[in-house]
């Protein structure tokens, strides 16, 4: 049974790992105000490294829950995982479970996070197709969306990496034309900032 509640371990590790994190990467980060101080709420964006989810967990105040692969929740990285408060899902099949602890922690008035995605963007393309899951939850819990941007690179002491949270977005009931909508503010953001970086190069 998923706990969904914020949980102390993370809250523990956090501040260390934060620490670390801004000496060795340096990250700018921007739109802040636009993440609620309390209630629920959905943070959803590009992926691009596996170092994603740390970035996002050091840059806000809120406790960020996201969803991990079910195997991560045995063996040694079990007490990890359960740590920080993940929601489980299981990529092998279709786990409608995951939606309903998704819903759970929303509706608890938590924050989840979601790369919808589903995976690191390894290709040529700005970002891929868009899995539905978090438009989805918003709009079966009557949760805002905001959405995110992950730009640049992991370089070791530059300030190289950016990270960006947009206006959040309601969601209605067509779920397709939404996750639409939603992949082109990102796509359409992921590009200006690719056309800014290149002019002042």
């Amino acid at each position: 049974m998923i706990e969904a509640k914020d949980k102390l371990f993370y809250k523990i590790v956090k501040p260390p790992i934060k620490l670390l994190f801004k000496i060795l990467f340096r990250p700018q980060v921007e739109g802040l105000e636009n993440i609620p101080k309390d209630g629920r709420i959905l943070l959803a964006g590009n992926h691009t490294k596996w170092l994603d989810p740390v970035l996002l967990v050091i840059s806000t105040k809120r406790q960020v829950h996201f969803l991990a692969k079910e195997e991560l929740f045995h063996g040694i990285t079990h007490f990890i995982v359960n740590g920080m408060g993940c929601v489980p899902v299981n990529r092998k099949v279709h786990d409608k479970n995951v939606l309903e602890n998704t819903y759970k922690f929303l509706e608890n008035e938590l924050c989840i996070g979601i790369f919808p995605e589903g995976t690191i963007n390894r290709t040529d393309d700005t970002i891929m197709p868009f899995k539905i899951g978090a438009v989805k939850a918003c709009s079966h819990t009557n949760t805002k969306l905001v959405p995110f941007t992950i730009t640049g690179e992991y370089k070791l002491f530059k300030k190289s990496v950016k990270l960006e949270f947009l206006k959040p977005i309601k969601i209605g009931k067509d779920l397709d034309k939404e996750n639409e909508k939603f992949m082109k503010i990102i796509s359409e953001k992921l590009e200006k900032e690719v056309k800014r970086n290149v002019k002042n190069q």
